[in-house]
């Protein structure tokens, strides 16, 4: 069975995060410069508070005529994170993503600490990817060594 920890030894582990007391400007722009849809929002002692996230923006910053500027990350982030460990399946982090109609997920242990973060962008390479070995395999097993 193929897990998250899976995913991440060939990502990495590397998660962008912001403080609640950021504005939304600061951190729209940090997820402009690194080409990514979310942020982890983390409290001093690392634990995570909410996740920042485009559609943030959009619903509650664009949509509610908020001034990006001065308006916290911490008024408009979503708060109830889900979250999954190392040994969650892949196909249980797709489900959870699908359910709640999310794209982003922190991966952390029983302690709440952050070991990275599967996108569902990650979990659709991924089956993309066995999906191509398999077929490999089969054609190999068909027709022989090419």
């Amino acid at each position: 069975m193929t897990t998250v920890k899976d995913i991440l030894a060939t990502k990495g582990s590397r998660v962008l995060s912001t403080s609640k007391d950021a504005t939304v400007i600061e951190a729209a722009l940090l997820m402009n410069k690194h080409r990514v849809g979310s942020l982890v929002v983390k409290e001093d002692d690392d634990q995570i508070v909410g996740m920042f996230t485009e559609r943030d923006i959009l619903e509650r910053v664009v949509g509610e005529h908020r001034d990006p500027a001065t308006t916290l990350v911490s008024e408009v982030m979503t708060t109830e994170v889900a979250c999954c460990t190392l040994e969650t399946s892949i196909d249980e982090a797709r489900y959870a993503m699908k359910n709640r109609r999310i794209r982003h997920v922190p991966v952390v242990d029983s302690n709440g600490h952050v070991h990275g973060l599967v996108s569902i962008g990650d979990l659709n390479a991924h089956l993309a990817s066995s999906q191509e070995q398999t077929i490999y395999l089969l054609q190999e097993y068909l027709y022989g060594r090419v």
